[in-house]
């Protein structure tokens, strides 16, 4: 199974961009999509042989997301459950037989951290949601974090300290959901490639700039 989770920033700007070509030539069996920033009936995109799933935001032009999937699931859900949380739609949640797949773009914690209190709020609320799921199946989680984990993951790690995506708290967040017995599937497969880059590991990422978060692909087992 192929899974592919990108941040398009403005669904209706990629398309401009060839988003529709490129979607055909990656041929994923589940595209997950975050930052859509478009209201019911903004776009409509052509896609045979998939299965279409949109979480919109209340307020225009803002936050949204997007599945779309070769095999239809048994059950979509959008949102938490939670109130504060759900007017942005930033989760999408599809059932299938042997596991969960969930979509989600974590809050930004915004300049000055405007938004870090609230942001704290989300990240226990949907981890909380993600370990009841794994209760029942296995959990695959796509999406944009917000959060650059690790020095490694930043340009200029010294520089963004204290910066929304790179905070201490952030940071603790996304380890605390490691511990929970998550597996981060980019790092996995870099660790194990490691030996045969050129550079190592370090010598990839630093060429990565991170602006806003890790696009990641999180893997929960059943126990």
């Amino acid at each position: 199974m192929k899974l592919i989770s990108w941040n398009v920033n403005g669904i209706r700007a990629c398309i401009g961009k060839g988003f529709e070509e490129s979607f055909a030539a990656l041929d994923a069996d589940i595209f997950c999509l975050q930052e859509t920033k478009c209201q019911q009936g903004q776009v409509k995109l052509e896609l045979p042989g998939y299965y279409q799933y949109w979480n919109y935001a209340n307020r225009r032009g803002y936050s949204g997301t997007a599945v779309f999937t070769k095999k239809e699931p048994l059950f979509v859900r959008y949102g938490l459950g939670i109130e504060e949380h759900d007017k942005e739609g930033r989760v999408i949640t599809l059932e299938y037989e042997n596991f969960y797949l969930v979509t989600v773009y974590t809050p930004n914690s915004q300049s000055e951290l405007r938004r870090l209190e609230y942001r704290m709020e989300w990240e226990k609320d949907f981890l909380a949601y993600l370990l009841k799921l794994q209760e029942n199946k296995p959990v695959i989680c796509c999406g944009d974090f917000n959060v650059a984990h690790q020095e490694i993951d930043l340009k200029n790690p010294k520089t963004n300290r204290k910066n929304a995506g790179f905070t201490d708290e952030e940071r603790a967040c996304f380890t605390k959901v490691l511990e929970s017995g998550f597996i981060d599937t980019f790092r996995y497969f870099i660790l194990m490639w490691k030996e045969s880059i050129p550079g190592g590991l370090i010598g990839l990422r630093r060429e990565r700039k991170m602006q806003d978060g890790e696009l990641i692909i999180l893997l929960l087992l059943r126990s």
